[in-house]
Parts: C-alpha cells; sequence; structure tokens
C-alpha cells in the first residue's frame, strides 16, 4: 500500500486532488480510499487530505499518519516544521513553490521537489489552483499510476474547455520534472 497526504489551504483544491488521486488510481485498476481532514471551513485555513492506493482491499480506516509521499499545495505550510511528521524513511515531497529543491530537502530531510505549480495553473487553466500541476509533475516522477489515468479522472470531473485546459496542463508539468526519479522512493 502507498499512503499520500496532501496539505494545503482552503479553495486551493486539496480534497479534489485527493478524489483525482484516487479516481486516477481507480482508473489504473487499484483499489483506494481518499478523504479530508479540515476544521473550519474557510477560504484560506490549512486543509489536509489522504489517499492511499493498493492493488488489494484496504481495511485501514484511519487518517494517513506515516505518508511514503506528502503533496504541499501551499509553501507557506512549510512554516510549520511538523509538516513532514510522519513521512516514512526514504519518502519524499513535491511542493508548490519557487524555492530549490535542494533547500527544501535539507530543510526537511528528505527528497523534495518545488514546482511553481500556481503560476502553470494561472498560465494554463486561467485559476490558482495548484493540484492538477502537483498531480500531474508527481505522477510523472514516481511512476505510480500513468498520466493516462490522471487524465481519465479528469475527464469524470471536467468537460469542454476546462478538461482540455487540465489536459494540456498536465502534459506540459510531465516535461518539467525528472520522469521516475522517485519510482524507487515507493518501498524505500
Amino acid at each position: 500500500m502507498i499512503e499520500y497526504r496532501i496539505h494545503g489551504r482552503g479553495g486551493q483544491g486539496s480534497v479534489a486532488a485527493a478524489y483525482l488521486l484516487a479516481s486516477a488510481a481507480f482508473e489504473a485498476g487499484y483499489t483506494c480510499q481518499a478523504f479530508p481532514s479540515f476544521g473550519a471551513e474557510r477560504r484560506g485555513a490549512p486543509v489536509t487530505s489522504f489517499v492511499r492506493i493498493d492493488s488489494q482491499p484496504i481495511h485501514l480506516r484511519s487518517q494517513v499518519r506515516t505518508p511514503d509521499f506528502l503533496i504541499v499545495q501551499d509553501d507557506t505550510l512549510l512554516m510549520d516544521r511538523g509538516i513532514t511528521n510522519g513521512l516514512k524513511p526514504g519518502g519524499a515531497m513535491i511542493v508548490n513553490s519557487r524555492r530549490s529543491d535542494e533547500d527544501v530537502a535539507e530543510a526537511f530531510g528528505c527528497k523534495a521537489k518545488c514546482i511553481p505549480a500556481t503560476e502553470l495553473a494561472l498560465e494554463y487553466i486561467g485559476k490558482p489552483i495548484p493540484n492538477t500541476a502537483l498531480l500531474g509533475a508527481f505522477l510523472a516522477m514516481t511512476g505510480h499510476l500513468p498520466v493516462e489515468a490522471l487524465a481519465a479522472a479528469l475527464k469524470g470531473r471536467f468537460s469542454g474547455p476546462v478538461l482540455e485546459k487540465n489536459l494540456r496542463l498536465i502534459e506540459h508539468v510531465g516535461g518539467l520534472v525528472p520522469a521516475g526519479a522517485w519510482k524507487e522512493a515507493e518501498h524505500a
């Protein structure tokens, strides 16, 4: 089983990211879970979402406390030094940031990849919602699921110009990151 924790702020699509990742896993033939955890429901409040993916039935019904990977949708959340709490040894995080990968990796003691996901989202879809860009880059780096599975998940959620813009975005971000760079981190 691979477990993911997604950190973001209300309005950034953290819950949608979890559902899209789980839908992509389902499209690829895996068993999956996706669920959020948040306090006050307001734009800008911290939000955490969780995803589990496995080839076997998943019987756990708890929050993800020891994720294999983190997806951080807002780099201001890196001010919380505990954001990586529970991250498994060899785990990694992708961050919506212009900071250098090396600075974030050194600060948190894990592999890190930073991409300007909000800027890319504004350029491709016209909205500051970084989730699709982060998922596209993340899947390209891990190889956990084919990008076609994410495209199918997007087709289940969007249509028309919004879908086309998101599909172009995931294709673009896949070329910005080293494909398969975190493939070995899956079972580290």
